[in-house]
């Protein structure tokens, strides 16, 4: 049984899916830009509905939409949308990103992704956790034709993928008319490689901004940069 996961201002329950609150999901929530007071926000892959929660108390949004295909994180996600203090803006769908492409007509101000990923060959004897890590069940290329359907014109698409397929992503990006428009390359701490990317992209080829995130310096340390992203959110932050 997992407890729920306590943020400030809300509850994630994560007892029916395999994926649980994750650095990742926290930091891509805390870190994609609202500056433009996007009206409509699609959350793709929503799991337990982290992000799109985040993005929920972070911004005016009115509409707050998010995807999920996994049976039991589709019902986590809904209820921890009813019971947030933002219930009337959250909306989750129970499809596939290709079903859901072929009958929405909207188009989004904002697209969030924290997609599966795990590109090695290994599986675990666990099938719901595998859906929820690996690519196949929703690969890079399906992923980004989706967002360049979904994505208004003016919008803009955040996403946190591993570091060493950076490159490749913004490849695949680029092919589907997207360009990155800001990158932070995360460590764990100083002495560790780079772990993940965070990604914004636009349909507009701009200059592109690159950063570095440390989050912590020793255990548990963590470094100003990281709290400042997400001390809205971390209890003890």
């Amino acid at each position: 049984m997992s407890k729920p996961f306590r943020f400030k201002e809300f509850t994630i329950q994560q007892d029916k899916t395999a994926m649980k609150v994750g650095t990742d999901g926290v930091l891509l929530g805390a870190w994609a830009s609202v500056e433009s007071n996007p009206f409509a926000i699609l959350d793709i892959g929503a799991g337990t509905g982290l992000i799109a929660l985040q993005l929920a108390q972070r911004s005016t949004a009115e509409v707050i939409d998010a995807i999920e295909i996994d049976d039991d994180a589709y019902e986590q996600a809904v209820d921890n949308f009813e019971n947030s203090p933002w219930s009337n803006r959250l909306f989750c769908y129970h499809a596939g990103l290709d079903e859901f492409v072929d009958e929405i007509e909207d188009t989004y101000d904002l697209i969030v992704s924290n997609p599966p990923f795990y590109t090695e060959d290994f599986k675990t004897k666990n099938m719901q956790r595998d859906t929820a890590r690996f690519t196949d069940a929703l690969p890079f290329s399906a992923l980004l034709q989706g967002v360049s359907k979904l994505l208004e014109p003016s919008g803009t698409f955040c996403t946190v993928i591993p570091y060493k397929e950076c490159e490749h992503f913004i490849n695949l990006a680029e092919a589907n008319g997207l360009f990155p428009r800001k990158i932070c390359h995360v460590k764990g701490n100083p002495k560790v490689d780079f772990k993940r990317s965070l990604l914004t992209f636009s349909f507009e080829e701009t200059k592109t901004t690159t950063e570095e995130l440390v989050i912590e310096t020793t255990r548990h340390q963590y470094t100003e940069a990281y709290i400042l992203l997400t001390k809205d959110f971390y209890l003890k932050l």
